[in-house]
Order: structure tokens, then C-alpha cells, then sequence
């Protein structure tokens, strides 16, 4: 069981910490930072329609206080526009600027790139059947962190 743990958690401890280097390294090439990319990511995936804040909190897993932030810097450095001026931007649906989905457009070439890169040698097959395994995990912890306060362990 020990050797089990170690595995586990070593593992995803290592992935974790490549991504977050990666996200840093190519978001540093323009002056953004790594919480930049899943807002930036998901916006472009949506364009058409656009996002909410709150659409974007879901989609990132992330909590609304880093979400605004990002969003803050996306808008000061021109990247998104909101389609209200009002107080409650919250709710509001953001798009990408042009600036924006010329970002977003390299972001999604350079996240398949590294996605592809990654997963080279596993098979169509064992990539469903390793995010089948993932999303079990991540639910079945998701569970287990409702016991230590909320999901996530919030």
C-alpha cells in the first residue's frame, strides 16, 4: 500500500508541477502570467458566445477571487472586453479583443503541441481508458474532501 501511495501522489505532484512550469515559461514569452492561460483557453474555445466570470470559475476550477484577478489583468493588458459596463461584471459575457484571439489562437496551438508531446506513446485505447481512470480518482476524492470541508478540501 505504501509503495501504492508514494507512486500515486509522487506522480501527480510531478505532473502538476511540469504544468505549472510550462504555463509560466510560455506564458512569460508574453508578459502574462500561468493563471492567465485556462481564462484565456476557454474564452477562445467560446468566442462566439462568449464568457461569464462565473462560466469561467466552473470551467477552470478555480475560486471567484483568482478568476477576477486574472480577468483584471487580461482587461488592463487589452487581451478581453466585457459587454457590460455595469456593476455586476460578475455576469457579465467577456470575448477576447483582437489582441485577445491572436493570444488565444497560439495558446490552443501551443497547449496541443504539449499535449501531444506528452501522450506520444500512449495508444487512442489506453488515453480513454487513462482519462476514465482520472475522472474516477477525481471524483472519488472530490468525495472524500466533502468529509474535510467542501470540495477540494475548501
Amino acid at each position: 500500500m505504501e509503495n501504492r501511495f508514494s507512486k500515486f501522489t509522487l506522480l501527480i505532484s510531478n505532473i502538476n508541477r511540469c504544468i505549472n512550469k510550462i504555463k509560466s515559461e510560455e506564458m512569460s514569452k508574453f508578459d502574462l502570467k500561468s493563471s492567465h492561460v485556462s481564462c484565456l483557453y476557454y474564452i477562445y474555445k467560446n468566442c462566439k458566445s462568449g464568457l461569464t466570470a462565473s462560466e469561467l470559475c466552473a470551467l477552470c476550477e478555480e475560486d471567484k477571487g483568482t478568476i477576477s484577478r486574472a480577468l483584471n489583468d487580461l482587461e488592463d493588458k487589452g487581451y478581453i472586453d466585457c459587454t457590460d459596463d455595469s456593476k455586476k461584471k460578475y455576469r457579465a459575457k467577456l470575448f477576447l479583443t483582437k489582441k485577445g484571439c491572436e493570444i488565444g489562437q497560439e495558446i490552443v496551438k501551443i497547449s496541443d503541441s504539449i499535449v501531444d508531446l506528452a501522450s506520444k506513446e500512449i495508444t487512442e485505447k489506453d488515453r480513454v481508458i487513462l482519462y476514465k481512470s482520472l475522472e474516477n480518482i477525481a471524483g472519488n476524492l472530490n468525495k472524500l474532501c466533502e468529509n474535510y470541508g467542501g470540495k477540494n478540501g475548501n
